[in-house]
């Protein structure tokens, strides 16, 4: 893994949020490769209940500033920083006063989702990719964890297909069986059409559930991971229909060996021979 360059994009890292498969394996798979050589970049949202002062986050003035449209309205994107104690990684934090401020993640304090967790979704793929952008880093590989990280790969494949920072980069999602009940906002379709996606590229968003969201995901990526060792039924199915590189499941205490060669040889297809 020496001088690759990996992007990790997570809803939810360690320290700074409790620990889960997905929290867990956001911190687990950048320090493999951070101990290996390679180059690492991790980038989540900026909740509200993440203690700043404690983890010591700062803003870095260069990287904010600009606004993101967000279903025709301008929302300013702050970035942060912070640095995991002891490990040497940097992990940048997505804000904005009107999506991240509350404190707490993706529900209220009766469990119901937030009703724009649709446009936070939006603004933190756009975020994300604005501020690599600005960075001018050019990963080799993207690895997406959590459903508030999925339309990072439409939005990559599609809003800025263009993009020539990206044009080498593979896209590798891990699903995991961290859902949510029902739906996201109905209008999400409508809001990530605004960018100007083709219809079919956004179909699965005619209901925009869990499932749907990750099967979006797994169709603009290059591989899957399956992040939990039970996943629903219904995504099973689709991740084995796809055709795609698939890595099962791994535990954290032994993915680092099956991780290092599946990034090697079916995500960048190198000969380790």
């Amino acid at each position: 893994m020496k001088d690759k360059r990996i992007l990790y994009v997570s809803s939810e890292v360690i320290p700074y949020l409790p620990e889960t498969e997905i929290s867990a394996m956001s911190f687990e798979a950048p320090r493999m490769v951070n101990g290996m050589g390679g180059q690492i970049r991790i980038f989540m949202p900026r909740f509200g209940n993440i203690n700043e002062r404690r983890h010591q986050l700062h803003e870095v003035i260069r990287l904010s500033g600009m606004n993101l449209v967000i279903n025709d309205l301008d929302m300013p994107l702050i970035i942060k920083v912070a640095s995991i104690p002891k490990e040497r990684m940097q992990v940048y934090f997505i804000d904005n006063e009107d999506y991240f401020k509350r404190k707490a993640t993706l529900t209220d304090e009766d469990g119901q989702l937030f009703e724009d967790n649709d446009e936070r979704a939006i603004f933190f793929a756009k975020g994300v990719i604005e501020t690599v952008k600005k960075l001018n880093w050019s990963p080799d590989i993207i690895h997406v964890h959590g459903w508030l990280a999925s339309l990072l790969p439409l939005y990559l494949r599609n809003y800025y297909g263009n993009e020539p920072l990206f044009e080498e980069s593979k896209i590798v999602t891990s699903v995991y069986n961290q859902s949510f009940d029902g739906a996201l906002d109905g209008d999400m379709k409508m809001k990530v059409l605004f960018d100007g996606m083709e219809e079919d590229a956004v179909a699965p968003l005619d209901e925009p559930t869990y499932t749907n969201l990750l099967k979006i995901a797994v169709q603009n990526s290059d591989a899957v991971i399956k992040g939990s060792e039970n996943l629903p039924d219904e995504l099973e199915k689709f991740i084995d229909n796809s055709k795609k590189p698939v890595l099962d499941y791994y535990h954290k205490d032994n993915f680092a060996e099956a991780y290092q060669q599946f990034y090697l040889t079916n995500v960048l297809e190198e000969n380790n021979d």
